[in-house]
């Protein structure tokens, strides 16, 4: 008896010391977990597919850990940093997949090449092809883009300076580019009066392709929107429907936004992200399509710039 109760007595100070010993052992452990974190090189995520039927995203990088949703296999997964024990962090603080059932895609890529000039370009030189033989209205050399006129004055519109970015590889990035300066791009051409220039513009505000690459793309597979393709089905990319044929639109615009969300979908999401990646699966059978994609993108560089195209 005196043994039992000299044990009771002491039972709410074991109790406190063991729930002690619990808290440092759980602090150690995280902060080895915080320590062990390691994040992929030029802030880049990396991109993984997930190999088991349905995996657990987990609040924090253990088995423990509150599940916060549930991915079926094949999913696209981005993940910033490779954590203690294998953990994968998500991008966006989505939370943490056991990395023994994800595939590794592609490995974490530094930021996209771009070539960047600044000109400037009257405002009222953007209302179709103008007069100047396919060339834009007025523009300035790279370097002026403080300048807010012509040289010469007497009435002519105040020029507006804008900055545009030209992919060398990596087709995610921000053109630069307006809804002006698209049409001046698309002068003399068939692609010019179907409002494709918001379409451009939006499908790189949302998926982040940028629109000289588009513009690119769709001058090639339409030829310039002469392709039969253009006129019959406002195809202007070539995109088939999977049984041998291709599919049609209502409008050439919203064969853009179909390139958009493909290109996004299928391609950057699956770790074709660069212009020869995307080359391989869009048109195997052209080898010289990366190339004939970057010479158009510089011609209608230079063209902004008012040089000979």
């Amino acid at each position: 008896m005196l043994r039992s109760d000299s044990l009771g007595d002491n039972a709410p100070a074991r109790y406190a010391f063991v729930i002690l010993v619990s808290l440092i052992v759980l602090l150690f452990a995280h902060a080895r977990a915080a320590g062990a974190e390691t994040t992929d090189s030029a802030g880049s995520a990396a991109t993984y597919l997930t190999t088991v039927n349905l995996l657990n995203v987990r609040e924090a990088p253990n088995a423990q850990a509150r599940i916060v949703k549930v991915v079926k296999q094949g999913t696209v997964l981005k993940a910033d940093a490779t954590v203690n024990g294998g953990w994968l962090k998500l991008s966006g603080g989505a939370g943490y997949v056991n990395g023994a059932y994800a595939r590794l895609v592609a490995a974490a890529k530094p930021a996209a090449a771009v070539k960047t000039l600044s000109y400037t370009v009257a405002a009222a030189a953007g209302s179709g092809s103008g007069s100047g033989g396919g060339k834009p209205a007025a523009t300035a050399a790279a370097g002026s883009a403080g300048s807010t006129g012509s040289a010469s004055g007497g009435g002519k519109p105040a020029a507006t300076a804008i900055s545009v970015s030209l992919p060398l590889s990596e087709v995610e990035s921000a053109s630069g580019l307006t809804a002006d300066a698209i049409e001046l791009l698309f002068g003399n051409t068939e692609l010019l009066g179907h409002g494709l220039e918001k379409a451009i513009l939006a499908i790189e505000e949302d998926y982040g392709i940028n629109a000289f690459f588009t513009i690119a793309v769709m001058k090639l597979e339409s030829g310039n929107g002469t392709s039969k393709l253009a006129d019959r089905k406002n195809n202007l990319f070539g995109l088939s429907n999977g049984k041998g044929g291709y599919l049609s639109f209502k409008t050439k615009a919203d064969s853009v936004r179909r390139f958009g969300k493909l290109i996004s979908d299928n391609y950057i999401g699956d770790g074709y992200s660069t212009i020869e990646d995307i080359s391989g699966k869009y048109c195997p059978p052209n080898k010289d399509w990366p190339t004939l994609i970057r010479s158009i993108m510089k011609r209608d560089y230079k063209r902004l710039l008012g040089e000979s195209a």
